[in-house]
């Protein structure tokens, strides 16, 4: 039986003249050349990647990176103004594949490429690649394609991928740095327990007195820092795989998504960014033109939300059943009271599309004003409790010397 490994190689695109880049499995050289073939490239060399030392890839399951909201904005923006501009698909194509540098958008153009010169569309040849193009992009791509505007679709998913970008990023900046002190303290905790309390201890011991019971505890525990040290990284480990693994199961999302919308300081960002992603979304796909069933669909898998979701849920089956969009919606605790009155008005008024971009930007505003105030919030919270924990530590150390002083002054 042969095996399979993975082989890097390079190859020509005879149609557009683009020098392709990328990595393939297969048995041998000779079937990565006939892969390549079969995909109407011309291959210029292939060599064998190496999987031990310092070239071999880990691969944790769970850990399997998806193409980023910021670079399914610059695919989607590049490939609009190129379609915008004239050029015909294939070309667009090559020239995209050239242009990227993500690991997991190349190969996928490549492919994609390959599937639209044997005749098959762009978003069925996309569909082909569910890991790197999400739902809510296929669904446009392909309502631009019936529709004939492909371009100005691409454009407004850039857009719809550019805003989502800088929401993260906005976030990711607010957090970064309590996080960081965190571990740092967290990490000087540790120390002191594992190196400064056993120095103390060996003092504590020469005196021969009895040790308060909260200097007892940090002995203990320093003592016991050779295994629980161990354990506590082996659980966290465990733990954390056991996340990336299960984390987007049904079971799991259930239990953890509501709680994440009640958390405090956290629960009303996490919210406001449910609410703002779930309005730009429905909007932009009730815009290009999507059925409104099909878009509530996918935008609840978007979302990104269990309680989201069975929101959305309801909603599809009140208008299946003729009714209103806005009354499940106001039924939905995650929703805030502003929009179903909003909804309600837009589809009595037929501006509906308008009043959920209005939603969209109010919210946006709303989380870009949070997360600006995110660290200010965190800072004082997360001041005081490492004050009271490594103050706690420092008090308990010295609890002996006080005892010791008070009974030497009454002698």
């Amino acid at each position: 039986m042969a095996v399979v490994q993975e082989f890097r190689y390079r190859a020509v695109d005879p149609h557009g003249g683009a020098v392709v880049k990328g990595t393939i499995e297969a048995a041998s050289e000779s079937a990565v050349g006939a892969k390549l073939r079969a995909q109407g490239l011309t291959p210029l060399d292939v060599v064998a990647v190496s999987k031990s030392g310092l070239n071999m890839e880990i691969r944790i399951p769970g850990f399997t990176k998806h193409v980023s909201s910021k670079n399914l904005a610059i695919f989607a923006k590049q490939m609009s103004g190129l379609i915008n501009a004239g050029l015909p698909l294939m070309r667009t194509l090559s020239i995209l594949i050239e242009q990227t540098e993500d690991k997991r958008l190349q190969p996928a153009l490549v492919g994609v490429h390959a599937d639209v010169e044997a005749g098959s569309s762009l978003s069925a040849a996309m569909a082909r690649h569910p890991e790197v193009f999400p739902p809510l992009m296929l669904s446009i791509v392909r309502v631009g394609e019936t529709g004939g505007f492909l371009g100005s679709a691409l454009a407004s998913i850039a857009e719809n991928y550019r805003k989502e970008a800088e929401l993260q990023n906005k976030i990711r900046a607010a957090v970064t740095y309590p996080t960081i002190v965190l571990i740092i303290a967290m990490l000087g905790v540790l120390a002191m327990i594992t190196f400064i309390v056993p120095v103390f201890e060996s003092m504590f011991s020469s005196l021969g007195s009895q040790l308060p019971l909260p200097t007892q505890i940090l002995v203990v525990l320093s003592k016991n820092m050779v295994w629980i040290l161990p354990l506590l990284l082996i659980v966290v480990s465990a733990v954390w795989i056991w996340w990336m693994r299960n984390r987007h199961t049904e079971r799991v999302r259930k239990v953890v998504d509501p709680i994440r919308l009640k958390m405090p300081i956290f629960g009303p960002v996490a919210t406001k960014m449910a609410v703002a992603r779930f309005s730009r979304n429905l909007s932009m796909m009730l815009d290009a033109g999507v059925p409104i069933i099909q878009a509530l669909s996918i935008v609840g898998q978007a979302s990104n939300n269990w309680k989201v979701e069975q929101a959305v849920h309801d909603v599809q089956e009140s208008i299946r059943a003729g009714k209103s969009f806005a009354v499940p919606l106001a039924k939905a605790e995650v929703f805030p009271a502003m929009v179903p009155q909003m909804v309600s008005v837009g589809e009595e008024s037929g501006t509906l599309v308008e009043m959920l971009s209005s939603i969209a930007d109010f919210y946006e505003d709303e989380v870009e004003t949070a997360t600006s105030q995110l660290s200010a919030t965190i800072e004082p919270v997360l001041i005081v409790g490492l004050g009271v924990v490594i103050g706690g530590m420092v008090i308990s150390l010295y609890l002996p010397i006080f005892s010791l002083y008070s009974e030497l002054s009454k002698q």
